[in-house]
């Protein structure tokens, strides 16, 4: 039996992405630069990406890659930027005592980043033990992956643009990219200028509160560093406090941007053409905001009567404060259902009722289109609304009843496909617990059932902290090797929607 797939092509491909991601390192070599401090470490880094790169990029030189060739070309990519953005962090940390001297924490600390999770094996989060160089990196990483590398590559690549729609459907296999003009490559172009813009406002906004003298520790180096992981819902801070160390104003404004990253941005678009109709009826944004707002309330009454306990310099809750509890429920509601990850208290030591409503909460994801991780609301919402079908075709066999979202039929192979993707996430999500629990025994780590739920469900949903020690202000950095490299692959197939990975393992994808 021959192989089909030319794998040549997409590994010259993914060549020439890693050596446009030099380009980016220039941002934290210009941190450096300013600071004083790691300017070898980066110019290492470049060197070394330039040099992978280009000795990858003349495997081949064909750019018309085939429908195989774009699927193994966006899995290689995400895995071969995350081994390459790894390379600060091997190398910063040599001859310290850093955690992520060794390889495989820098690979979980550089997946965690260019997938948007936010899981961390940092160890100690401080300019004492880091640069300010390194840790813009790692908030950058985020801000890369947060729209999508492929995506990237189409709107500024001409080369990428010829296989575009190929390349994006493969990055993004689930609900179907929006197609805003009749050329992909200005699609992908318009998303990463909304991307972009909200960006820029945001961190005005930021550095903006601070010079009015409401946010003393929002510098402009916060305020970029955090507008790097606000929108693209990835939840790494400079500060080992997360947004707890910022005052209330900063939560406040963090809150409509972390919503907005959820959103599906081509809706954006709509608002541009002045079609306030096609943004406010759209479904799923109903949904999503529905779901913030309805589980915000319920979470807030928990909170204001009491039943978590105040947690003083963590920034926690206080019993029967209106505006206090309202915004911690709101913003760990929003932080956490569309995959962000920031935390403004530590809810790990919240009442099992309030810890159970954000576990339900990380179930849902954000919106299709949008930068957040999970199952995705528009899944749900099918899901849903195929199973209020069954239950009525039962009642009435003869009936013709198809599911309409947005006045919309959706196609039956279509409801299948997310059925399947839904069933696939929860069995992945059900073994990967049980082997982390397995793994932790083997090594005499102890763990509840609970951080073991929390610890796959925040990989594989690209979130970032759990429950237990890993709580908002924890870490991932104990567990063992096996652990770590096994919640580096649930970040990767949780980027790429789990089923283009996994159809890679099957022999029908490799054969004639």
């Amino acid at each position: 039996m021959s192989v089909r797939v030319d794998w040549r092509q997409s590994v010259a491909f993914t060549g020439t992405i890693i050596k446009y991601l030099a380009v980016a390192m220039l941002i934290p070599l210009a941190t450096a630069v300013i600071y004083g401090e790691g300017v070898p470490t980066f110019l290492a880094s470049i060197a070394i990406t330039v040099a992978v790169g280009v000795a990858l990029e003349r495997l081949d030189d064909d750019h018309q890659l085939g429908t195989r060739e774009a699927l193994l070309l966006v899995a290689l990519s995400w895995g071969a930027v995350a081994v390459i953005g790894a390379v600060p962090y091997v190398i910063a940390g040599y001859g310290t005592e850093s955690t992520l001297r060794h390889p495989i924490n820098a690979l979980f600390e550089s997946m965690s980043g260019f997938t948007t999770t936010g899981a961390t094996v940092t160890g100690e989060i401080s300019f004492q033990r880091h640069s300010h160089a390194l840790l813009i990196w790692r908030q950058l990483t985020q801000w890369l992956g947060g729209m999508g590398i492929i995506v990237l590559m189409v709107a500024i690549l001409p080369e990428a643009a010829v296989n575009g729609a190929q390349l994006i459907d493969s990055e993004a296999p689930g609900p179907e990219l929006q197609k805003l003009t009749p050329k992909i490559a200005e699609t992908a172009r318009l998303l990463w200028l909304f991307y972009l813009g909200f960006t820029v406002l945001y961190a005005v906004l930021l550095v903006g509160l601070h010079y009015a003298g409401l946010a003393p520790e929002m510098n402009l180096y916060n305020a970029i560093a955090h507008a790097f992981t606000t929108l693209p819902t990835g939840g790494f801070s400079p500060q080992a406090q997360s947004i707890a160390y910022f005052s209330p104003a900063v939560q406040w404004l963090v809150i409509p941007f972390m919503l907005i990253a959820g959103m599906n941005f081509a809706l954006f678009y709509f608002l541009l053409q002045d079609d306030y109709a096609a943004f406010l009826k759209d479904r799923e944004l109903q949904a999503y905001l529905g779901a913030n707002a309805g589980m915000a309330l319920i979470l807030w009454g928990f909170l204001f009567t009491g039943s978590a306990p105040p947690l003083g310099d963590l920034g926690g809750v206080t019993q029967g404060a209106v505006e206090n509890a309202l915004r911690q429920a709101t913003f760990q509601v929003a932080s956490l259902l569309n995959s962000t990850g920031y935390a403004t208290s530590d809810f790990a030591q919240w009442d099992t009722t309030s810890q159970a409503l954000l576990v339900f909460a990380m179930f849902i994801g954000g919106s299709a289109g949008s930068t957040g991780g999970g199952v995705k609301v528009v899944r749900w919402l099918v899901v849903l609304k195929s199973i209020r079908r069954q239950l009525f075709t039962t009642a009435h066999p003869s009936a013709v009843k198809p599911v309409r979202l947005g006045g919309h039929v959706i196609d039956e192979d279509v409801i299948g496909a997310i059925y399947g993707f839904t069933l696939l996430y929860l069995l992945t999500f059900g073994v990967a617990t049980m082997l982390l629990m397995l793994d932790a025994s083997r090594v005499g780590l102890e763990m509840t059932l609970l951080e073991a739920l929390s610890a796959s469900l925040a990989t594989i949903g690209n979130i970032g902290p759990g429950f237990g020690f890993l709580g908002p202000f924890g870490s991932y950095v104990e567990f063992p090797t096996t652990s770590k490299l096994l919640m580096i692959f649930l970040m990767w197939i949780g980027r790429l929607e789990i089923i283009p990975v996994f159809v890679m393992f099957t022999g029908a994808f490799w054969n004639e």
